[in-house]
């Protein structure tokens, strides 16, 4: 089990390429993480949804990403603290206090989870969430030594020297760890260093003699981790380009969900992808792209908020395109409408009525695989995952046709406004091309799944080389 000195150390990653690195060795893996905190989810083909991390790994680990590799997933939203998904299905909303009464309960599920894997594969790879060092939290905790101490699983701890302070929090994890929680550690690995790695090899040597740990591994920046899917929005960076045609708008709101629809986008050289947070108006660009989000209602007031409905309102006359994903599309319309009180209290609000639909978030969260024709008749695949449903006169204009000829999304009778449910379109090459063609920029070319599977590639050999490998199955139980 890899767990961290804190958030974003980088153990999702290192999990995925240390999956990569013993699939390659010939063994069977599965990733796991008992609980995860992500608005970035995965549909999975057993109808469920995970933490988009763990679907990667899954791709790592080259097999279908599965409900039982995250059983608790917790997705953010507004007043009501967080969406409780357990193996893959929803079960309800509760704020952080009362979610800390519930994790016992939900322990059982999450080692039934974890057997599972174990009886079908030679390892099981576990990330931990936030840091190991929340004694705080240590009461009823599954997500880190708690289950660690309830599966017997051997941990490996991972800290971030690029964010500084490295050795303090080693060591002072081991300080605060209990007697029998810190027997369960292995070893460490310092993840990140940029330049020359001998410089801090008295510091590893330090950090294990303080903590007694056995030091695995220096891992340096590996510059193909930026090809990979983000797990934290407040870690998404776009490069930015000279010469490019193409300028694409994406407002940041607080509860942007599955945004790596982004990715593929932002490794088309014809254009800059500029992400806006709160305090900053829109540019002028050619498209603004309003992703998804958790939490529509009070996305759309934070966006109101920031004055970028009014930013929005003013691309839109001089001609500018715009795209809705999901809860993005939701935004778009005339209203919406929350009568069962799905994202907090009973609430209905006028949307940006730059589309002609209203929305009403009722009945079973859609979680689906979805495929079709799309712009001037180009096939993509995607997948669906939300609550709710979207009418009115511009969804007699679909944005998309799916398989079974149904329509789906809208576009305005100008055709420079659309929305869609469906997320993961950019990531088929053909489509994305069609997109920035119809946009004005040249396509690249670019197949992103080989991209994927190159950055997979070059990450687990990159840890190959600066990790103990061979140790580190040694360990394992």
């Amino acid at each position: 089990m890899f767990q961290g000195t804190g958030s974003s150390v980088g153990k999702s990653l290192l999990v995925a390429a240390v999956a990569r690195a013993c699939v390659r060795r010939g063994l069977s893996v599965r990733p796991f993480k008992p609980q995860n905190m992500s608005n970035n989810a995965a549909v999975t083909p057993d109808g469920g949804e995970i933490g988009r991390a763990q679907a990667l790994q899954a791709r790592a680990a080259c097999v279908a990403p599965s409900v039982h590799m995250n059983p608790v997933l917790l997705k953010p939203q507004s007043d009501i603290g967080a969406q409780i998904i357990v193996q893959g299905r929803v079960i309800g909303n509760a704020a952080a206090r009362e979610y800390q009464a519930m994790k016992p309960g939900l322990l059982p599920r999450v080692l039934e989870s974890f057997a599972r894997l174990r009886a079908e594969c030679d390892l099981v790879l576990v990330e931990g969430a936030g840091s190991a060092s929340e004694i705080n939290l240590r009461r009823g905790d599954i997500a880190n030594m708690g289950f660690a101490r309830a599966a017997g699983v051997p941990v490996v701890i991972v800290g971030d020297i690029d964010r500084g302070g490295v050795i303090a929090a080693l060591v002072g994890t081991r300080v605060v760890l209990d007697a029998e929680d810190a027997a369960l550690v292995r070893g460490f690995v310092v993840n990140r260093m940029r330049g020359d790695t001998s410089l801090f090899a008295d510091g590893m040597t330090e950090i294990a003699a303080r903590t007694g740990w056995e030091a695995l591994g220096l891992v340096p920046f590996c510059a193909a981790a930026q090809s990979l899917p983000a797990e934290d929005a407040m870690e998404l960076v776009m490069p930015r380009r000279d010469g490019a045609r193409l300028q694409i708008a994406v407002p940041v709101l607080p509860h942007i969900a599955n945004f790596d629809d982004l990715d593929p986008l932002a490794a088309e050289p014809d254009l800059v992808l500029h992400l806006v947070r709160p305090g900053s108006a829109l540019p002028a660009c050619d498209v603004v792209i309003l992703p998804g989000s958790k939490a529509t209602i009070a996305d759309l007031a934070a966006f109101r908020a920031a004055g970028w409905d009014i930013d929005l309102a003013a691309h839109v006359r001089r001609g500018g395109r715009v795209v809705g994903l999901c809860g993005g599309y939701q935004m778009l319309g005339r209203s919406i409408a929350d009568p069962d009180g799905i994202e907090g209290a009973i609430a209905e609000t006028p949307g940006l009525g730059l589309l002609d639909v209203a929305t009403v978030l009722r009945g079973e969260k859609t979680l689906e695989a979805v495929s079709g024709v799309g712009v001037d008749g180009v096939a993509f695949a995607g997948y669906e995952m939300h609550v709710g449903r979207s009418d009115g006169p511009d969804a007699r204009r679909p944005m998309l046709r799916l398989a079974d000829g149904s329509a789906e999304g809208a576009c305005s009778a100008d055709g420079l406004v659309c929305g869609t449910y469906v997320h993961g379109l950019f990531a088929h090459d053909a489509q994305r091309g069609a997109w920035l063609a119809r946009w004005g920029a040249a396509p690249s070319g670019l197949v992103h799944e080989a991209r994927i599977e190159a950055a997979l590639d070059e990450l687990a050999a990159h840890v190959e080389r600066h990790m103990r490998i061979d140790r580190l199955l040694s360990l394992a139980r």
